[in-house]
């Protein structure tokens, strides 16, 4: 069974609450050379990132997500705890450079004194062990949620770029069908001008060796002949085929048969000595660059 082609640019998110506490995963992907999840969670919930990587290990095998998580609580009641130790001394202190200065300076007042580092502490109260567990689990399971999310945009996108890649596909075999009629007249063209070349030459001069010179355009002939490079063409063509075909995670295959297709490119256009040859050569050329750039997007 085919399995869909998969993008590695795509975009999800997933929000929801639990009891007071509201959250919200957001997801981004785009191009990588492998998995790389990048997290940042709101402090206390930094517990669930082993799992919500093992997760996304699990859906996604290629590309750069950025995975946040944004906490919205509520304002908590908060617990203030005053160090009646560090006062006590404050106090004595300030009382002591009192009575020394005199009317000098101004006593010590009750807010700079509570102002002073270390005097007063507020505390949050902490979750319960019961909220924290339920908070956990309400994140992963979005987690979940937003990683499926994110899988279905990008085979969403793959689908795009599948219908792309078909159509440059045909592009090549359809340049490939016109290379093909040129070469079949090649050697004849070939010949004829290779004759009249070896006419030229012994009409001015009787020193050239008619064998040797019907070797060297034999020679010749079989350095022009492009035959192997428009079969590996061909057989690259019906490879890319099947790989888009059988979908999956074919970026890797199909980003190396590029570069096939434009070894076996770059070779017809040097092999060739018909102008329309080259043209179609450079052609192919291009059609393989705007493949290559699409397959870079393919997980």
């Amino acid at each position: 069974m085919a399995v869909p082609i998969a993008s590695m640019t795509g975009f999800a998110r997933v929000s929801g609450n639990f009891r007071d506490v509201s959250w919200a995963w957001e997801l981004k992907s785009v191009n990588g050379r492998g998995l790389d999840m990048r997290l940042r969670v709101a402090p206390g919930l930094d517990g669930v990132e082993i799992t919500v990587r093992e997760i996304l290990q699990r859906h996604v095998q290629r590309g750069t997500i950025q995975a946040n998580l944004a906490i919205d609580r509520p304002p908590r009641p908060a617990e203030i705890r005053i160090n009646h130790d560090i006062l006590s001394a404050l106090v004595k202190a300030a009382g002591a450079v009192h009575d020394e200065a005199g009317s000098r300076i101004a006593p010590a007042s009750v807010d700079g004194l509570l102002a002073v580092r270390g005097v007063v502490e507020i505390i949050e109260r902490p979750d319960d062990d019961e909220a924290r567990a339920g908070l956990t689990a309400a994140v992963i399971d979005g987690f979940s949620a937003a990683v499926g999310a994110l899988v279905e945009a990008r085979s969403v996108e793959g689908r795009n770029v599948a219908e792309i890649l078909s159509q440059q596909i045909a592009s090549i075999e359809k340049r490939v069908g016109e290379a093909e009629v040129i070469v079949a007249g090649l050697p004849q063209e070939l010949k004829a001008r290779i004759s009249d070349q070896v006419q030229a030459l012994l009409s001015g001069s009787s020193a050239f060796d008619p064998e040797r010179l019907h070797q060297e355009a034999i020679l010749l002939a079989t350095r022009a002949d492009v035959r192997e490079e428009l079969d590996r063409l061909q057989a690259h063509i019906d490879h890319a085929r099947k790989l888009v075909a059988d979908g999956g995670a074919i970026g890797r295959k199909l980003d190396f048969l590029a570069q096939e297709f434009n070894r076996e490119a770059n070779t017809l256009c040097s092999k060739s000595s018909n102008k329309q040859l080259t043209q179609i050569g450079l052609s192919l050329k291009t059609v393989i660059d705007q493949m290559r750039e699409q397959v870079q997007n393919i997980e």
